[in-house]
């Protein structure tokens, strides 16, 4: 009698958890990356989100590796979004002083 109650519970739960954690680890990223690239096209600015992080961090005169980009861009793109304007604009006034 109790497994006509516990077995359809159990099973909503792990059609819930499954639905949080594709919204989680999927769309919340995609929905992310895609305001970033539509932030971008905005400004008209044509480099990909990564191709900013490399030059910002190669004009401070830092390496950094691919796995590092990629893991600074995840960042930046789902916690601070507003930050690759910022770094954008760093390379455009690095790029005015040197000339």
């Amino acid at each position: 009698m109790a497994s006509i109650i516990i077995i359809p519970i159990i099973i909503v739960a792990i059609i819930g958890l499954s639905g949080y954690l594709v919204y989680r680890f999927l769309i919340y990223d995609l929905y992310c990356k895609r305001s970033v690239i539509q932030s971008l096209r905005k400004y008209n600015i044509k480099k990909t989100p990564s191709q900013i992080i490399k030059e910002y961090y190669e004009n401070k005169g830092e390496k950094i590796t691919h796995k590092e980009i990629q893991n600074l861009e995840k960042n930046y793109r789902q916690n601070e979004p507003e930050q690759f304007l910022a770094m954008y604009d760093a390379i455009r006034e690095n790029l005015k002083d040197k000339k």
